[in-house]
């Protein structure tokens, strides 16, 4: 008989990696089909110690008693069919005893879930005292399937210890391959788990090191001391925007440099990068390596090569890894260059939420505070630098187009002797024009409404919904709906509310009314500046900002990608060949 070797089912091979890679040898396997690839694979790699166990119910107790006894994880496996539900008793033991037992139950995939499929019961909802953590591991068709197979695996592994450990769960799909010929199981990412108790990895010796913050609660002046002397020490730069909640001496706008379409800085390209705070639109830094930290302990892979993550406060990680050390901040002197260079050769475009953006940013008055709408306004502020004591915030955390004047108007309610500007686009505007009826709202609100008559953000260049051009309009990006840039619609609402109103419909105009507008004083009544704006306007302005930098290769590369989303198939090979001379 052909000897056997490891299954060319690629989601099983990285479950075996990683089980491998996580230190976890001890498997209780029990007869079946459905994890034929799995328990078939195993058994011929020395490396596990494998025990037979017929009756599921008593397999999983075995592994409760062994897991006590070794103080290690034991892996249960099983197939399709009513066996799983036999491990539920001893899951029950292993979770009220913080018993790290995996539970390991192949499947034949969604798909025949409903279908008078024999053998197929549906394991997505599971009781909330059986598993810690329970994960599906489907097929890998793709790079994407990969990593998400990868992020789940070790999601499952890890929660095998968290919090004091308790068992999980991975439901692991099965095409019931036949072919065992793989000899070397391909390489797979590990991702660890730090906590504060344990022996913390030395900080890897690279030449660029890069902190990224997401969207985060303002930073104390403790923690803004202990990241930037953790720049200092380790030469390193803090990447950010307005939502980050950090102004210390170390942050760069990333978001402008990385913008560039036709250039790509090699300053974005970061060897370590230390990964805080929530959810950004400014994930464009690339990262050969990234650690994440927070106290939540969670697997969030937003750069797609995660490798560790710190379960602890932040400042606690950025003061163990402080050394007494020359203070060093070439590279962070670089990137604020880079920056700058950029900034400088911004030359005039048309009027649009960029244009207002570059000339009212400055204006804030300090301790004031800048609420963005999503995406465009989001995207056009975050070009430039807001002013000392000013901070700024957007509802990331959902990043819908409801509510980000309803959490300006909380905010202020909040501290009302404190000014608050908003900036938002029409739909986004009549979609929360409710809140500004709300009687508790103070004079210290001032919102600036940029009305396109659309939802802009799917006209402008680089969105897939500009594909279709102006075809967007009707649906795509509601134009025309909320009076259709009516001149009266807001003005009448905003006055007849109490609101101050202030329009503008050109640059000239504008610059007429921004004063008034970013008066440092609370004011006898809230304001409303409405601004008329041009789609095409918009969307040339930040082609302009997109193209500050230029650079051939890059140029090349997206002029091929935008032939082949166009043309497609066999018409797309002829294409690359003639652009590439090949």
């Amino acid at each position: 008989m052909e000897k056997k070797y490891y299954t060319n089912e690629r989601n099983v091979q990285i479950v075996i990696s990683l089980l491998k890679a996580h230190g976890i040898k001890r498997v209780i396997a029990s007869p079946g089909t459905t994890n034929m690839t799995f328990v078939g694979s195993i058994q011929q790699d020395p490396w596990f110690e494998i025990y037979s166990s017929v009756d599921e119910r008593s397999a999983a107790y075995i592994a409760c008693g062994m897991a006590a006894e070794t103080g290690e994880p034991v892996v249960l496996s099983c197939t399709g069919a009513t066996a799983s539900r036999n491990y539920m008793p001893g899951l029950t033991e292993a979770f009220y005893r913080k018993l790290p037992v995996l539970a390991i139950t192949s499947h034949s995939g969604t798909d025949t879930i409903g279908n008078l499929d024999d053998q197929v019961i549906d394991r997505r909802s599971i009781p909330n005292d059986i598993a810690v953590e329970s994960v599906t591991i489907p097929y890998v068709r793709s790079s994407r399937d990969e990593r998400f197979c990868t992020i789940e695996a070790n999601k499952a592994i890890l929660a095998l210890s968290l919090n004091g450990g308790g068992p999980a769960h991975i439901n692991l799909f099965t095409e019931y391959s036949k072919d065992f010929s793989v000899k070397t199981l391909p390489g797979v990412r590990v991702i660890k788990r730090y906590q504060p108790y344990e022996a913390l990895p030395e900080l890897p010796k690279v030449s660029k090191l890069g902190v990224f913050i997401g969207s985060h609660k303002n930073f104390t002046d403790t923690e803004v001391q202990a990241l930037d002397q953790f720049c200092e020490s380790n030469n390193a730069v803090v990447f950010c925007d307005h939502t980050s909640g950090y102004r210390g001496k170390y942050g760069v706008l990333s978001h402008l440099i990385c913008s560039q379409r036709n250039y790509a800085s090699e300053l974005m390209t970061v060897d370590l990068l230390i990964h805080v705070g929530e959810v950004s639109a400014s994930y464009k830094v690339k990262a050969g390596r990234v650690w994440r930290v927070s106290p939540d302990g969670a697997l969030r892979d937003a750069f797609g090569s995660l490798e560790a993550v710190f379960m602890m406060p932040e400042c606690e990680f950025f003061k163990h890894y402080t050394k007494n050390t020359e203070k060093n901040t070439a590279y962070y002197e670089a990137c604020v260059k880079e920056y700058k260079h950029l900034i400088s050769i911004i030359d005039d475009f048309p009027f649009g939420n960029i244009w207002i953006a570059k000339n009212t940013i400055e204006k804030i008055p300090v301790g004031a505070e800048l609420h963005m709408g999503i995406f465009n306004s989001y995207r056009s502020w975050n070009f430039f630098e807001l002013p000392e004591q000013v901070y700024g915030k957007c509802n990331v955390g959902g990043f819908g187009i409801d509510g980000g004047m309803s959490s300006l108007v909380g905010a202020s309610l909040a501290n009302p002797e404190k000014l608050f500007f908003g900036v938002f686009g029409d739909l986004a505007f009549f979609y929360d024009m409710n809140v500004l009826g709300n009687r508790h709202v103070g004079n210290n609100v001032r919102i600036i409404l940029i009305n396109n008559a659309r939802g802009g953000e799917f006209r402008l260049p680089g969105h897939p919904c500009s594909y279709f051009g102006n075809d967007a309009d009707p649906y795509l990006a509601a134009a025309g709906h909320y009076g259709n840039q009516s001149r009266s619609l807001v003005k009448g609402y905003a006055e007849a509310l109490g609101y101050e109103y202030l329009s503008a419909h050109d640059k000239e105009s504008y610059l007429s009314v921004v004063d008034r507008f970013v008066t440092p004083q609370v004011t006898e009544a809230p304001m409303v500046l409405e601004v008329f704006i041009d789609i095409d306007d918009e969307c040339h302005a930040l082609e302009i900002m997109q193209s500050l930098q230029f650079d051939a290769k890059k140029y090349v590369k997206n002029k091929i990608v935008s032939t082949i989303n166009k043309v497609g198939g066999r018409g797309a090979v002829e294409t690359i060949k003639k652009l590439t001379g090949k």
